[in-house]
C-alpha cells in the first residue's frame, strides 16, 4: 500500500518502522527536517518537510494516488484538519487520526464525511490504559489480547514450576487440567542466554519452566488457563489489591480513573514529582486515590509507602530511564510485580529476561488497530506480539467450498505456513452493521467459541483466530483466506 504518515514523533516512527518492514511505500510529513533525515537513514521511506494541513505539501507527498493517511502529529487539530483536506481535495480512501480529546469518539458526527472525514480514531494513551487494565485483571499474564469485543482472548504467560501443566506435554492437557477449553499455539524458550527460540507446538511438545506460552481461549476460561501454567496448586496467589503508579501524566491519570471505575476495591497510590500536577491530580481523582508528591526512584519514599506490600508497581512516566530504574528499585524492595513503560524498542528488548516483569511499548499496544486497516482480506483484528515479531489475526472466512480454500474444509486439510496455528473459531457473530433482532422476532443465537482441532469444519462467516510466529508469513495467511473472483 502507498501510505502517508503525518508526524515523525515516537508514534509516527514506530508506525513507519512497522509498515516499512512489510514492504509498504511510506512517506512521512513533518516540519522537522533533521528528524526526517534521521528516519530516512534508518528506514526505506521518503520524508517531506512541511505542514500536513497544506494541500501542496500533501500533493508533494503523493496524496493523489495514496491508499491511506495516518495523521499522528502532536496536535489533535492538525490531525483532524489533515484528514479533511486529504478527503476533500485528494479523495484518499482511508484516513486515520490520532486524537487525544474525549470529545471526538468514533460515533461523533463531527468525524463523518461532512465533518473531519476520519475513518478511524486512535488514542495511544487510551489503548495503553485499556491494555494495562487487562494486565491488572489477570496479573499472571504477560500479555492479554482480545478478539470479537472480548469474547475470546490470547494470553501470554510465563510457565512456573509446580503449575499443573508445566513439565508435561500438551497432549496431557485434558488429563492434567480437566475442563480446560484452550489451545496452546506458541512457545518461546530461552536457552543458555541465547535469543528466545520459537517452539512449534504439537501434542508431544513439553512445557518447561520459564517458557513464554501463548494460549487462546474463551474469556471465561482465562482463570483456568492461567492457573494451569502459572499458579502453584499448593500456594495459590491472591489477586491484585494494592497498586502504586509512578507518574501522574496522561497515562497515569487515565489508568487511575479506569481502575476506580471498575468498582473493585483497589488501594491506589500515585507518585508525581511535579507539585502543581499533584494538586491537579488530587482535584480530578476521587479521595480513595492517594496522590503523593515524590519520585518513583526515591528509595526512602518507596519504603515509607510500604513498597514491600505492593501487588503491582507501574512506572508510567515519559522518561524511559526513570521507568526502568524505578521498576528495578521497586522489585528489589519487595514489590510483587513491576511494569515499566518503555518507548525505545532497543530498551524494551534489553529488559526481556530481567527483574522487570513487563516492559511495555506504548506504540505496540495500538499498532494492531492500524494493522487491521492495512491487512488484506476481511481482517477484523490484528495484535502485534513479541515486540512486532509475531502476530495474531482474526480473519473472516468468506465464500463457499468452490470459491474459498478454507470454507467447507476441516482444519486438518488446510495448510498454514510453518509454525502458524489455528487457535479458535468464533461462530454466530453478528455482521458489522447488524442490530438487534426485530420486535417479535427470535433472539439472535449466542456466538460460539470453538477450540480449533483437526476435525473442526470451517463454515462461511466464521471468525478464525490464527497465531503467526513470523510476521512475513502473514501475507500467506491472507492469500489462503482470499475468495476467488467468481464469489462476487
Amino acid at each position: 500500500m502507498k501510505i502517508i504518515i503525518l508526524g515523525a514523533g515516537r508514534i509516527g516512527e514506530s508506525v513507519a518502522g512497522t509498515l516499512v518492514s512489510e514492504s509498504n511505500d511510506i512517506t512521512v510529513i513533518d516540519t522537522d527536517a533533521a528528524r526526517l533525515r534521521e528516519l530516512e537513514e534508518r528506514f526505506e521511506l521518503r520524508g517531506v518537510v512541511g505542514s500536513g494541513i497544506e494541500p501542496d505539501v500533501l500533493a508533494e507527498a503523493g496524496a493523489r494516488d495514496c491508499d491511506m493517511l495516518i495523521a499522528c502529529a502532536a496536535q489533535d487539530e492538525t490531525n483532524l484538519v489533515c484528514c479533511k483536506v486529504a478527503y476533500q481535495v485528494f479523495g484518499i480512501p482511508t484516513r486515520i487520526a490520532r486524537v487525544r480529546s474525549n470529545a471526538y469518539k468514533e460515533d461523533s458526527p463531527l468525524l463523518g464525511k461532512d465533518g473531519f472525514a476520519v475513518d478511524c480514531v486512535i488514542c495511544p494513551e487510551e489503548s495503553l490504559t485499556r491494555y494495562i487494565g487487562k494486565l491488572v485483571e489477570y496479573p499472571e499474564a504477560l500479555q492479554v489480547r482480545e478478539f470479537a469485543n472480548g469474547l475470546a482472548c490470547l494470553v501470554a504467560v510465563r510457565a512456573v514450576a509446580g503449575a499443573p501443566l508445566v513439565r508435561h506435554s500438551i497432549a496431557e492437557l485434558g488429563e492434567r487440567v480437566p475442563g480446560a477449553d484452550m489451545r496452546i499455539v506458541g512457545i518461546y524458550r530461552r536457552l543458555d542466554n541465547e535469543p528466545d527460540r520459537f517452539i512449534v507446538c504439537d501434542g508431544q511438545t513439553l512445557i518447561e519452566p520459564g517458557d513464554e506460552v501463548f494460549v487462546l481461549s474463551a474469556r471465561e476460561h482465562l482463570p483456568l488457563v492461567l492457573s494451569a501454567l502459572h499458579r502453584d496448586d499448593r500456594a495459590k496467589q491472591r489477586g491484585v489489591e494494592r497498586i502504586m503508579i509512578a507518574g501522574g501524566g496522561r497515562v497515569g491519570l487515565r489508568l487511575a480513573r479506569q481502575l476506580v471505575e471498575t468498582g473493585r476495591p483497589y488501594q491506589i497510590k500515585v507518585l508525581e514529582h511535579d507539585h502543581a500536577r499533584c494538586v491537579q491530580l488530587a482535584a480530578e481523582l476521587p479521595s480513595s486515590v492517594l496522590v503523593l508528591h515524590g519520585d518513583g526512584t526515591d528509595e526512602d519514599l518507596l519504603e515509607d509507602e510500604g513498597i514491600e506490600g505492593i501487588d503491582l508497581f507501574l512506572s508510567l512516566t515519559s522518561d524511559d530511564e526513570d521507568n526502568i530504574m524505578a521498576s528495578l528499585l521497586a522489585k528489589r524492595l519487595g514489590a510483587r510485580r513491576v511494569l515499566a513503560l518503555i518507548n525505545r524498542r532497543s530498551y524494551a528488548d534489553l529488559m526481556h529476561g530481567t527483574q522487570i516483569d513487563i516492559a511495555l511499548s506504548p506504540a505496540q499496544t495500538m499498532l494492531g488497530e492500524l494493522l487491521a486497516y492495512v491487512r488484506q482480506g476481511d481482517v477484523q483484528a490484528v495484535h502485534s506480539l513479541r515486540r512486532g515479531v509475531a502476530e495474531a489475526l482474526e480473519i473472516v472466512a468468506r465464500g463457499d467450498r468452490k470459491t474459498s480454500r478454507v470454507v467447507g474444509r476441516r482444519i486438518s486439510e488446510i495448510q498454514l505456513p510453518k509454525g502458524a496455528q489455528f487457535g479458535l473459531v468464533m461462530r454466530g457473530l453478528p455482521e458489522i452493521g447488524e442490530g438487534a433482532a426485530p420486535a417479535g422476532g427470535a433472539p439472535p443465537t449466542p456466538a460460539q467459541v470453538i477450540i480449533a482441532r483437526g476435525d473442526t469444519l470451517i463454515e462461511s462467516n466464521d471468525h478464525v483466530v490464527i497465531f503467526v510466529p513470523r510476521k512475513r508469513q502473514v501475507r500467506d495467511v491472507e492469500k489462503l483466506f482470499r475468495v476467488s473472483a467468481t464469489f462476487f
